[in-house]
């Protein structure tokens, strides 16, 4: 038996029923009870989530408001998030059960037991003690998806230091710019990485990012593809040369933290130029990842759980280093790109390694979704049982392929919706069973709707509202706004406690502002559209058009510049710029590609603009804004809407 698509309606699509069959012994049988509970006694609720984790001390207080928006969890609770991702298992069954596999683009192999893990982890935390670094110290981690990458963010923790981890596709203004954020005092990075066969120059950028970036006093290098590479000898130290010194015992005592003492800083692009340090600490954010990973994705002790997503964006941070770990699952970490050398390296993997459950984003579906049936064909890949998506909405075309391709009709899709903010999923289908479609309209919450996220986790509240706040008609659009805190929210943004307020919680005091448009139907189903400000979001990574235009700005030949994201068959949505050209400089292709090469060396080659029109001028309102929405409108044919406002 297999699912069926039950009915149509005119907003939301097909409604898939997964097989029952399917989801035997699923962790949430009764959703709306759940959920109902949850709803009535929120607090209540956590502390119930929380008791099924190990602490040093138990709170006094579940939730402290009384600060808002600056709300606080498990307050006097005394834990560490190490705690429960390694010294609670080692000393049970699990010492032996393999916590970690892991192969490299060229296919090299290596894997943890959580044994292995806990001894790697403390052998570097004593490092990073002999080298003075001590609770509350920032610590830049600038790796590929190697295995010192989970064990250089566990060890972090495990002293009590914030880890602040770049992902390896950005370049040095960025990296120079999180450093300088951060006050860094150490940095952690490899000779380089693999990537469609090339080798990624990590230490090459970070080397000129550290030009300026005085905090920074050593440099610890994982030798990763044998490179030559420059080290400066006062500098600069090889990670293999000090994991083999006395000072790297493998035994290292956890530091006791209090439950809301920071964890770490993750940057997130915003509507200024300057990039968020969100900042998440170790009770809440443990519990809150915990409990989604248990629920939502029904983690069983002989899974093997794949998160696709780079360990430098916050998926990576939560649901393929940190929940795995703390569920005590087995988890797979892959180096390279998905479609090297072959477009089956995935499925080629999924059949080898036994992977059941798979978590990634809709541009890597719609990337092999391309290359057509016949690669994923060729592979065994009947051990998967339930799919996921994450980073962006997910249309329903792709979501079907995914369904019928790589689920083979059996796996349920659970279409996450949450944000570097939230922490953990926040709008989310559970694989639980559902009710045979009767008489009423409403389904039951095992249904699946292409294209939606469902209803809220359970003890989130969300709501779609108008430019005053007020609630919007079902199918009508508006802004995304959370109703009630939640455990793994963020604390704040780094440093700048008055731009958390300003940004998050002025527009709609009392109800935190998502940044993201969507739409609910009949059914209580949410409906994500995208982001309202000024952030694009390119293969589900999140870039500030301000940043993309400064980058542009910062160019010899450019006066001024827009971004605009637009739709695109694989990124989901891809970046265009209008440039006008300063006096001496004239349009060319060559000049194109100069500028797209540009922004890939000051942010990345993932903010590499699709698109660089050279134009005469902007339309700008009379007090000087870029108006985004009329380029793109413009650019997709569509009417402009009101421009009463524009300066021409």
């Amino acid at each position: 038996m297999s699912p069926t698509a039950a009915k149509k309606t005119k907003l939301e699509g097909e409604v898939f029923y997964p097989n029952p069959e399917t989801l035997t012994g699923t962790h949430v049988p009764d959703w709306e009870a759940q959920a109902a509970q949850a709803s009535k006694d929120l607090t209540g609720y956590w502390a119930r989530r929380a008791e099924e984790l190990e602490w040093v001390r138990k709170w006094d207080t579940v939730l402290d408001e009384s600060k808002k928006p600056f709300y606080q969890w498990f307050v006097g609770g005394k834990v560490n998030i190490v705690q429960n991702c390694l010294d609670r298992h080692v000393k049970t069954w699990r010492r032996n059960k393999l916590a970690l596999i892991w192969e490299g683009e060229p296919g090299d192999q290596r894997t943890f037991s959580y044994h292995a893990l806990n001894r790697e982890v403390n052998k570097f935390a004593n490092v990073l003690r002999a080298m003075g670094i001590k609770k509350g110290d920032r610590v830049t981690i600038y790796l590929p998806r190697i295995p010192e990458i989970v064990i250089a963010m566990l060890a972090c923790a495990k002293i009590g230091a914030v880890h602040s981890v770049v992902y390896g596709g950005f370049s040095v203004e960025s990296l120079h710019g999180r450093i300088l954020d951060s006050h860094s005092k150490l940095a952690i990075t490899a000779d380089g990485g693999w990537l469609n066969g090339k080798i990624v120059k990590l230490k090459d950028i970070l080397d000129e990012a550290l030009q300026r970036s005085p905090s920074v006093e050593h440099v610890i290098v994982v030798k990763r593809t044998g490179q030559e590479i420059c080290m400066d000898p006062e500098r600069d130290l090889w990670y293999h040369d000090l994991m083999m010194l006395p000072i790297a015992s493998p035994k290292c005592e956890t530091e006791v933290m209090d439950a809301e003492d920071p964890l770490y800083i993750l940057y997130t692009s915003g509507t200024t130029g300057k990039p968020k340090a969100i900042l998440h600490t170790h009770g809440g954010y443990m519990v809150g990842i915990y409990a989604t990973l248990h629920d939502v994705f029904d983690i069983r002790d002989e899974d093997r759980w794949w998160c696709t997503a780079d360990p430098g964006w916050v998926t990576g941070h939560s649901y393929m280093v940190y929940v795995p770990l703390l569920n005590g699952a087995t988890s797979f970490l892959y180096e390279g790109a998905p479609s090297y050398p072959y477009p089956n390296r995935w499925w080629q993997m999924i059949e080898k390694y036994d992977i059941t459950i798979l978590y990634t984003a809709p541009t890597a579906i719609r990337g092999l979704m391309r290359f057509g049936e016949a690669w994923p064909n060729r592979h065994d890949i009947s051990s998967l049982r339930l799919l996921g998506s994450v980073g962006e909405p997910i249309n329903p075309e792709a979501w079907k392929w995914y369904h019928r391709v790589i689920g083979k009709e059996r796996c349920p899709i659970m279409d996450t919706w949450w944000q570097t903010e939230t922490g953990m999923f926040m709008i989310t289908p559970t694989p639980s069973v559902p009710l045979k479609p009767g008489s009423g309209t409403r389904p039951y919450f095992g249904a699946l709707k292409p294209g939606s996220g469902t209803r809220p986790y359970f003890g989130a509240a969300a709501e779609i509202v108008d430019e005053a706040g007020k609630p919007v008609p079902d199918g009508e659009e508006g802004f995304l706004v959370l109703l009630k805190p939640w455990p793994a929210m963020l604390r704040g943004i780094y440093g700048d406690p008055d731009r958390y307020v300003k940004q998050y919680w002025s527009k709609y005091p009392g109800k935190y502002l998502t940044g993201d448009s969507a739409k609910r139907d009949k059914d209580g189903y949410f409906w994500i559209i995208g982001r309202v400000d000024d952030v694009i979001k390119v293969s589900g990574y999140r870039l500030g058009t301000a940043e993309i235009e400064s980058a542009l700005v910062s160019h010899p030949a450019v006066a001024e510049a827009a971004a605009i994201g637009l739709p695109h068959e694989v990124k989901g949505t891809a970046i265009h710029t209008f440039v006008i050209l300063r006096s001496g400089y004239s349009p060319s292709l060559e000049l194109m590609d100069e500028l797209r090469n540009h922004v890939g060396h000051e942010m990345g080659p993932i903010a590499k603009p699709e698109e660089i029109k050279f134009v005469d001028s902007l339309p700008k309102t009379r007090s000087g804004k870029i108006m985004r929405r009329v380029l793109k409108a413009r650019a997709q044919g569509l009417p402009e809407g009101d421009v009463s406002t524009l300066e021409d």
